[in-house]
């Protein structure tokens, strides 16, 4: 670990605005670059990029058809879990992930998820009944889990501070022609072809990933390797801690869906290894909110939960409420996702020093979008209102998740960039996990199997709305009151 002093908040500012507005000067350090599209950087942002269109398609596609496929598997009980489950074993592969890249380097988990994540779509796409559906989604976890962490790591350990920003809004761009392209097709697929091919068509994007950013890799492995030694062990007490709250947040899905004794000793033991866990796996303060890093931790958990636990229900309220078909649904997430990109560059062009204002004020927008997709269900208020709603509600996204996800490298170490990546996407998941199985629990607890569930949906949505908002609230302590002083001396140099 590095040696660490602080400095003062003020301090942190004019270095960050220093860094970011001072022309080169004669005998003065180069400038830095402004593009992630030039020379030292165009192969692997492309290499990047391709890894998150495989992630893009795969969502959009899959939370078109995802109606469909339940249904035709007589699972609409599950529907929560075949969600949450994704997200569940996602949480053991980012803490592996992370121990791993800061040890040994991305290479193995960057190759290892994308191959995963093919291997989970081709079982969900040729399971014959539901939990086999639910076991291919864990498995895609396992994949999506271990490929985000190593992505965190290597824009860490190779993208300059002062355009760490546009790698994010990079990031989001790559889902603007899925989010166009991935809908229309997914549901004409659906509708026409069946939903299983939807599932074992995208397996072919894997080619791109693994033939642009797996030769980009040999420089950052060359480094961890020098930077850590090969003393430097993986350590096993967090993986352990990391598979008892991924356990725990299986019982309580799993235990969430059946309302009998069974179903409360499950949620009971879920409980008790989450509550011992997952506080391990957080940077100290996390869980009440302690200012700066900790702050940001909680902050990604509560926006990422809220959002996508109603993304994940509103297809559904849409097809069974309102008659829509897969196609018309799945438009609703493709106006999200346009909006995140947009939102994401706009925080690429947001000073340094303002970035932590955009974290309120995605949780406001995020709101706004909950509180339509309940408007959606009020008798004469047409539904189509959700689309606007989920707009500004991807804006706010964009804004926030960006600006989480560029704090937490500027706050970490390079030899924490793996630890806290996995932290904060940890904390994503967790808040997806919880807040899904919180509407799962409901859904299958109030669900009449008759079609007709407007008012189990607008609970859902309204318990949400109310977390969304207690977010907003954390936004003040994200600032930190003191900053290392390695970290400001890289920014200051940079």
């Amino acid at each position: 670990m590095l040696d660490k002093g602080e400095i003062s908040p003020a301090d942190e500012t004019a270095a960050g605005a220093s860094a970011e507005t001072s022309p080169e000067s004669p005998g003065e350090t180069p400038a830095q670059p402004t593009s992630v599209m030039e020379k030292p950087y165009r192969a692997l942002t492309l290499g990047i990029v391709s890894v998150v269109l495989l992630i893009a398609f795969e969502a959009m596609a899959v939370g078109t058809a995802m109606p469909v496929a339940v249904r035709d598997l007589d699972g609409m009980s599950l529907y929560g879990l075949a969600f949450s489950g994704y997200f569940t074993t996602s949480l053991l592969a980012m803490v592996f992930s992370g121990q791993w890249c800061d040890v040994r380097g991305p290479r193995i988990p960057l190759v290892g998820g994308i191959a995963a994540f093919a291997a989970g779509l081709v079982l969900s796409g040729t399971a014959q009944s539901m939990l086999p559906f639910v076991a291919g989604r864990a498995v895609q976890g396992i994949g999506g889990g271990l490929v985000i962490v190593a992505l965190y790591v290597v824009v860490g350990r190779t993208y300059p501070p002062s355009i760490r920003p546009k790698v994010f809004s990079a990031f989001s761009a790559a889902w603007v022609l899925p989010s166009i392209v991935g809908p229309p097709v997914s549901g004409m697929v659906t509708d026409h072809l069946g939903w299983r091919w939807v599932f074992l068509a995208i397996p072919a994007l894997v080619v791109l990933p693994m033939l642009t950013i797996v030769p980009q890799l040999g420089k950052v492995q060359a480094e961890i390797a020098a930077d850590v030694g090969p003393e430097a062990r993986i350590d096993r007490r967090r993986i352990l801690a990391a598979a008892g709250a991924s356990l725990g947040a299986g019982l309580l899905q799993y235990g969430g869906q059946h309302l009998s004794v069974v179903g409360g000793i499950l949620l009971g033991a879920g409980a008790l290894l989450m509550l011992p866990t997952v506080p391990k796996l957080l940077p100290k303060g996390t869980l009440r909110a302690a200012r700066g890093l900790p702050s940001v931790i909680l902050s990604r958990g509560l926006l990422a939960g809220s959002f996508f636990a109603v993304e994940s229900f509103v297809p559904l309220m849409l097809v069974s409420e309102h008659g829509f078909s897969p196609t018309r649904a799945g438009w609703t997430l493709t106006t999200g996702a346009l909006s995140w990109a947009l939102g994401s560059w706009l925080h690429g062009r947001t000073p340094a020093s303002r970035r932590p204002y955009l974290v309120p004020i995605g949780f406001l927008l995020v709101s706004c979008a909950i509180g339509g997709a309940a408007l959606a269900l009020v008798p004469g208020i047409s539904p189509y209102v959700v689309l606007p709603a989920w707009f500004v509600g991807g804006i706010g996204m964009g804004l926030s998740i960006a600006a989480l996800s560029t704090l937490t490298l500027d706050l970490s170490a390079p030899d924490e960039a793996g630890g806290n990546s996995a932290a904060l996407q940890v904390s994503d998941a967790l808040g997806t996990v919880l807040l899904m199985s919180l509407g799962g629990a409901f859904f299958a607890a109030l669900h009449n199997g008759e079609g007709q569930d407007g008012k189990v949906f607008t609970v859902i949505f309204l318990i949400l709305l109310g977390i969304s908002l207690l977010g907003s609230l954390i936004g003040p302590r994200i600032r930190p009151a003191k900053v290392p002083a390695a970290r400001a001396a890289q920014d200051e140099a940079a």
